[in-house]
């Protein structure tokens, strides 16, 4: 495995899904309480809040729980495999159209969404540009190689990416994609599959994204200012 025990990879891999259910899960539950402020502010409360509530409720405990658990364990099986087999270009892309798929299918926006919409090739593609950034990014987590004195997640970023300024580039690249997603679905609502409450929904996705922006850039400061 490129000279690297395969002991640490699998603990390396272990501290990297801990922490990605974990922000799942923290998610989730923002998303909710945006859900309920939404609803709370709307006139028609009575009519669509329990349509809505019904469908996040629905979404969050089984798509979206499911669908990103599938996303994670790829993500770190793609990495795992690119480690074992070498890094090289036609090995990654290969990877990538290999694993694309079940990463796609586990996607919560494209779960959604109407996939013979007009706009849903575009959503795909940046669906699989993210995909692309979080295998590259997992890939020097995993590798990190130090039998001592790694203990959690924040030691691997502190250690595989060095400054606070190289941790906010990774980040900033994947803030883009998801805007990009995001915005899809914002300049027309018809793409989505769910009934009534689009734009409920459109604001809670847009404020929930914002607040992960925050929350992430903190976490970053914390990691790098220990």
């Amino acid at each position: 495995m490129d000279c690297i025990e395969e002991n640490c990879v699998e603990r390396n891999a272990r501290l990297i899904e801990e922490r990605m259910i974990e922000q799942m899960e923290q998610s989730l539950a923002i998303g909710r309480k945006l859900i309920d402020s939404e609803l709370n502010a709307g006139i028609f409360d009575f009519i669509v809040k329990p349509i809505v509530k019904t469908f996040y409720d629905y979404w969050s405990e089984n798509d979206a729980r499911e669908g990103t658990l599938e996303q994670i364990k790829v993500t770190l099986e793609c990495g795992k495999l690119l480690l074992r087999n070498g890094l090289s270009e036609e090995n990654f892309n290969s990877v990538i159209e290999e694993y694309f798929p079940k990463y796609l299918a586990g996607d919560q926006t494209s779960r959604q969404c109407k996939k013979n919409h007009k706009n849903y090739k575009k959503l795909k593609e940046i669906t699989k540009k993210t995909f692309i950034s979080q295998v590259k990014e997992v890939i020097p987590l995993l590798k990190v190689d130090q039998k001592e004195g790694v203990e959690s997640y924040d030691d691997l970023c502190r250690i595989a990416l060095k400054t606070k300024e190289n941790a906010h580039e990774k980040l900033s690249q994947q803030f883009e994609f998801t805007e990009e997603a995001i915005q899809i679905v914002e300049r027309d609502m018809s793409i989505l599959k769910i009934p009534t409450g689009k734009k409920i929904i459109c604001k809670s996705l847009r404020k929930g994204f914002e607040h992960t922006k925050k929350e992430l850039m903190k976490e970053v400061e914390r990691i790098f200012n220990q």
